[in-house]
């Protein structure tokens, strides 16, 4: 199967709890704002659980050029290690993705100073199938990372302005 891996870093300039609690705890429809062919998120259901290890939650999305609007994905969240990592999955994609099945995402905090927190921000895609290797490959290098960027910073203005946490 094969997959295909995608880091970006930078410098958050608030709290460790802000910068370890924001991307995963805030409203996710602030976070992934959508781009291109990736539609934005409108709400989340079956929640009551997520922020814990083993917690999930469905997504939901607007209408885009590549999904007809509705149910996306389901999240899971897979490890929290409190102010330091978390790990999640996106899996169950109700759309055609180009044959990926499984997105995992990581999001790991490290304190260099009070204030000054380095993010280290990961995903990695899974696909099915060696057919659509080109295009997954092109997909994984040439737009994730551009993706990948945009919530980043949508979570740094959200850290920045002290959103409040959906969730514990």
């Amino acid at each position: 199967m094969p997959s295909f891996k995608i880091s970006i870093s930078t410098i958050f300039h608030c709290s460790l709890e802000r910068a370890f609690k924001t991307p995963m705890l805030c409203d996710i429809s602030k976070v992934h704002t959508g781009f291109g062919i990736m539609p934005r998120i409108t709400h989340c259901t079956e929640d009551e659980n997520w922020g814990k290890p083993g917690g999930s939650k469905k997504v939901f999305a607007a209408p885009s050029i590549a999904f007809k609007g509705g149910e996306s994905s389901v999240d899971t969240v897979l490890e929290r290690i409190e102010n330091r990592y978390w790990k999640i999955q996106v899996s169950d994609f109700k759309a055609w993705m180009l044959n990926f099945t499984t997105f995992t995402g990581e999001w790991a905090t490290h304190e260099l100073e009070p204030n000054r927190i380095q993010i280290d921000y990961t995903y990695t895609l899974y696909a099915d199938s060696a057919w659509l290797y080109p295009f997954n490959w092109l997909f994984a290098r040439a737009f994730w990372p551009v993706y990948m960027k945009r919530v980043l910073e949508n979570v740094r203005q959200m850290a920045y302005n002290e959103e409040p946490y959906q969730y514990q």
